[in-house]
């Protein structure tokens, strides 16, 4: 795989400082996300991976503010395009969604409505922050379906998401969420639901389309892989934090946390000999409800010291757009890992 490359703005479009994200309702508040700063450029592809349970979604939504407000607990900072989006009314906040910022979620048949057809769906969120007819915004959805190649673009409009393969689905859900002309797209593991072969389609299409609209988007999945393929800068992401900050190129050939080189290591690659056993991460992630004091990789880490189980690491920065939180980066580079295919 090879990293993208791309013209980006020296302007940021989203600055998240000091997030953190508690939720409530169970014995014990769960810290979510704890501490979170990111900042992505206009143009710009920022992708989020980490375990299932690191704060991924969690981060992503609260960039569209979509938590229940009555049982969560957010603190911090997050701006997009000028707007501070934990600061926003009801109203505001509504035209922000779409227009400003949309997502495209991971299940499309969830996520869309069952008994309107996808066109009315469309349709409906153009006119919704646009003053333009039904028949402008028909011809506008029929055009979406056509840029995101769904065949017999005009039929498919009148179809509703269960007559739709999963393939299909996922398209119809990209086209609705560029249908308002976001500056800002938000992609929650679009490919997780997906075969393989279709999966490869819609990251293509993905990076084509940022790269044809000029979008800035913020890619969440655990595919390190995938990551690659689409990303300009990753943010590694363990127990609610950002463990490692870096270029795609920079993760990939000099990664200094020992979580992201444990993701690395995991994946199969042309070193595995047929039959051999694929690397695993040992242990599991920790309780959110309670985090220990010191790095909370701590416990599953073959360099972790006394020291790493008491501090909560800093962010150490390595080389201009490189950081990770972690004691011991002067070991980790030591480290020699499988080339990514």
């Amino acid at each position: 795989m090879t990293t993208p490359t791309r013209e980006l703005s020296d302007e940021v479009l989203v600055d998240v400082q000091d997030l953190r994200v508690t939720f409530s309702g169970g014995h014990k508040p769960v810290q979510a996300v704890s501490g979170v700063s990111l900042q992505v450029r206009r143009g710009e592809v920022v992708a989020l991976i980490g375990e299932s349970g690191s704060g991924k979604s969690v981060t992503l939504r609260t960039l569209l503010r979509l938590h229940n407000e009555r049982r969560s607990r957010i603190e911090g900072t997050v701006r997009v395009a000028g707007h501070d989006v934990l600061a926003l009314s009801a109203k505001a906040l509504a035209d922000y969604r779409g227009k400003v910022a949309s997502m495209i979620f991971q299940e499309p048949l969830l996520a869309l409505d069952p008994v309107y057809t996808l066109g009315a769906q469309i349709v409906e969120s153009i006119r919704r922050h646009e003053p333009v007819s039904a028949a402008e915004a028909h011809a506008r959805a029929l055009a979406l379906f056509e840029r995101v190649r769904i065949p017999s673009p005009e039929r498919r409009l009148s179809a509703y998401p269960h007559e739709m393969s999963g393939g299909m689905r996922q398209r119809a859900m990209i086209a609705l969420a560029l249908a308002c002309r976001p500056q800002l797209l938000l992609a929650d593991e679009p490919t997780t639901a997906l075969d393989a072969t279709v999966q490869i389609q819609v990251l293509l299409l993905l990076r084509e389309l940022q790269r044809e609209l000029g979008l800035s988007v913020v890619f969440v999945t655990h595919d390190i892989g995938a990551a690659v393929e689409v990303a300009d800068r990753i943010a590694v992401m363990y127990a609610g934090r950002i463990v490692e900050e870096g270029t795609a190129r920079q993760l990939i050939r000099e990664p200094r946390h020992p979580y992201t080189q444990a993701l690395l290591r995991s994946r199969a690659h042309g070193a595995l000999a047929k039959g051999g056993r694929l690397a695993t991460i040992a242990g599991s992630p920790p309780d959110l409800a309670h985090l220990p004091p010191g790095c909370a990789f701590a416990e599953r880490c073959g360099l972790a010291t006394d020291a790493c189980r008491t501090t909560q690491p800093a962010p150490v920065m390595l080389s201009p757009g490189h950081q990770a939180r972690c004691l011991r980066t002067d070991h980790t580079a030591q480290v020699t890992l499988p080339a990514l295919d």
